[in-house]
């Protein structure tokens, strides 16, 4: 049975809030719990995150498909908008607003819980060629992990895989894998340990959008689309 898309951006919305109140909270907490060590303050804000992320999509994924990610949407709507029940262009814009606005309220919500000011926009630059490679790289692998995952028949492994890249990818990669427009324009609110000043924020974007791009086609090479040869 189809769900409405009503609750489905409603999923969209709180499920990608969550996600950025758990980077941006665990973030806070983590420089304050270990002002002096940077490694043990990443270690403590991946940790978070890769549970929390899994936690999101256990929750949510049965309402929405807990995609809380812009790529995430369009690349399912590149794949599957020629099939029936397929994403439409008007799921996947509404789903983009859900999950924009939605980072953008975790991400308040985050420095309201800390009691840090709200709506101060992070003031920590991240607009080196390296780190858009990162964001490239950890893109590429997260659009390439979630649809493998579901070609492959073991989509029922989403949650715990995309949590623990993500974490991963907060090592691996020079960006520490935002990975996610949506998530990337709510970190942009915060002046705290996991924010990102504006004025980075349309690289991180736009070096998504390649990683999508990458991601599928190396998803369409190595997981291919068989036609049927046979009888129905």
């Amino acid at each position: 049975m189809t769900v409405a898309l009503w609750r489905r951006v409603i999923a969209e919305f709180t499920g990608t809030a969550l996600l950025v109140a758990v980077v941006v909270g665990s973030g806070i907490a983590a420089s304050r719990l270990s002002p002096s060590d940077p490694g043990l303050q990443l270690l403590e804000n991946s940790t978070v995150t890769a549970f929390g992320l899994a936690v999101l999509i256990l929750a949510f994924g049965p309402v929405s498909g807990a995609h809380l990610n812009p790529v995430v949407s369009a690349a399912e709507w590149v794949l599957a908008r020629r099939t029936v029940g397929g994403m439409s262009g008007s799921d996947l814009l509404a789903y983009a607003a859900a999950q924009t606005t939605g980072a953008i309220g975790g991400a308040i919500l985050a420095d309201a819980m800390f009691d840090v000011r709200v709506v101060d926009w992070s003031t920590h630059d991240r607009s080196d060629r390296h780190l858009l490679l990162g964001e490239v790289v950890a893109t590429a692998g997260l659009v390439f992990l979630i649809f493998s995952l579901a070609r492959a028949g073991n989509a029922n492994l989403a949650a715990p895989a995309v949590g623990a890249y993500i974490g991963a990818a907060y090592w691996f990669t020079s960006s520490t894998s935002f990975a996610n427009p949506a998530v990337t324009v709510g970190r942009a609110f915060t002046d705290t340990f996991a924010g990102i000043e504006p004025s980075s924020v349309p690289g991180f974007i736009g070096a998504q959008g390649v990683g999508a791009l990458v991601g599928l086609g190396l998803l369409v090479v190595l997981y291919p689309v068989i036609e049927r040869t046979g009888p129905a």
